[in-house]
């Protein structure tokens, strides 16, 4: 049976929810996973009112399309972060922004995601996807020099802040799914591995799976599938390209996406280097059967022009295993 095919609208903040959910229904797409932001999803307005997620069934409904997972990067992305400053700033509510003492950011958002289990229960979903922020990320290149024990202060930290909030998302039945990136607690196999022992495998915490973000670190994504069969939550479809010169780096350069001179760069997803066909066959070892996430960046290309392409080449690299051994049809009867 083919796993839904949804479009994460992060990218799409811009357009009031129906608007993209009458586009993604007339293009094929099965769902959404709803951002919390933009009017997509509101944390305080699902958790006040019954009307309010009432209508947003409603409105998803119409369109012959469903949700099964809401995405809180923003909010989860501040929780361990430090430094916190005007990048934060940049993407946090009045509300969750404060006074902007940086511990008092940390608190009012590691809050927030309690309120997001919540509300993503009463919604019906029981998967959030998202960040979790790192106090070590800023030590990643070790000079000055960084200590493990620096590093273990960092998971330290991370277990502290993370683990209540992991206690309120199994309370309710719902699981967080961290997007492993560059920025987080973990972002390739080893780090993740750091992090689930540092939360002492809470069964409330595993992966949002986005192989895009594999690449430009030349970490096998296949690798991560077999690693954590069990810990994959949600898949993210997304893709992206290495573009190395000989006088930049995977490091970025300190150029923005979409400029030539970037040493990689997201692109639309089957236009990079990741490859569906064994990821697909993973998946079917490992039994996952949830949603395939289009989550569409590509600074080259038009997004109304790029989504429909992604979902059809998805939707042509998704399939089952098959029920039967290939050649049971030559044995005697």
């Amino acid at each position: 049976m083919p796993r839904p095919i949804t479009l994460f609208t992060g990218q799409w903040a811009d357009l009031p929810l129906e608007t993209l959910a009458k586009k993604t229904s007339a293009w094929g797409f099965d769902g959404l996973e709803l951002a919390c932001w933009g009017d997509h999803f509101d944390v305080d307005k699902a958790l006040e009112k019954d009307a309010y997620l009432k209508e947003k069934r409603n409105l998803l409904a119409k369109y012959n399309l469903k949700c099964f997972a809401i995405s809180t990067h923003l909010v989860g992305q501040c929780v361990c972060d430090d430094p916190i400053d005007d990048r934060h700033k940049s993407i946090l509510s009045p509300q969750l922004w404060g006074d902007g003492k940086p511990e008092g950011v940390r608190q009012r958002c590691a809050e927030e995601m309690k309120k997001t289990a919540k509300a993503a229960k009463l919604f019906g979903v029981d998967v959030v996807n998202g960040f979790t922020g790192s106090s070590v990320w800023a030590k990643f290149y070790f000079f000055p020099p960084t200590s493990q024990k620096d590093i273990d202060a960092g998971y330290r930290d991370f277990a502290a802040r993370w683990v209540p909030i992991l206690d309120v998302f199994k309370s309710q039945g719902v699981r967080f799914a961290l997007e492993v990136h560059p920025t987080e607690i973990a972002y390739d196999l080893i780090t993740a591995h750091r992090a689930l022992e540092a939360v002492k495998d809470h069964p409330a915490f595993g992966f949002n799976f986005d192989p895009s973000h594999f690449i430009h670190q030349f970490v096998e994504p296949l690798a991560f599938v077999e690693e954590f069969p069990t810990r994959i939550f949600h898949c993210h479809v997304k893709d992206s390209r290495v573009q190395l010169t000989g006088r930049n780096s995977i490091l970025g350069s300190h150029l923005d996406f979409g400029d030539p001179r970037r040493g990689w760069d997201f692109v639309s997803p089957g236009r990079g280097a990741v490859k569906w066909d064994p990821i697909i066959r993973a998946f079917n070892r490992i039994g996952y059967k949830g949603p395939l996430s289009i989550e569409w960046e590509d600074s080259g290309m038009d997004r109304d022009w790029g989504a429909p392409e992604a979902l059809a080449m998805i939707r042509k690299q998704d399939f089952s295993a098959s029920a039967v051994a290939f050649d049971a049809a030559f044995a005697k009867a």
